[in-house]
């Protein structure tokens, strides 16, 4: 299996520091955006995911604005 890249790295720390701050489990997201939650853990784990995924888990979390 491929290494995780510095920016999936970075996108995935961001996805999962937002979670935290909001409360949200892997759980939860997934049932927010209709997805399994095996498949949510994968993604995140590994760090390879759409930049659509991202945003729709970032806009199904509430959260409207991102710093970099």
């Amino acid at each position: 299996m491929a290494e995780q890249t510095e920016w999936e790295a970075k996108a995935a720390n961001l996805l999962k520091a937002e979670l935290k701050r909001k409360g949200v489990t892997y759980t939860q997201l997934a049932e927010m955006i209709g997805d399994k939650e095996a498949n949510v853990r994968n993604k995140l784990s590994r760090g390879k995911f759409s930049a659509a995924f991202l945003i729709q888990s970032l806009e199904a979390i509430g959260l409207t604005e991102i710093r970099l």
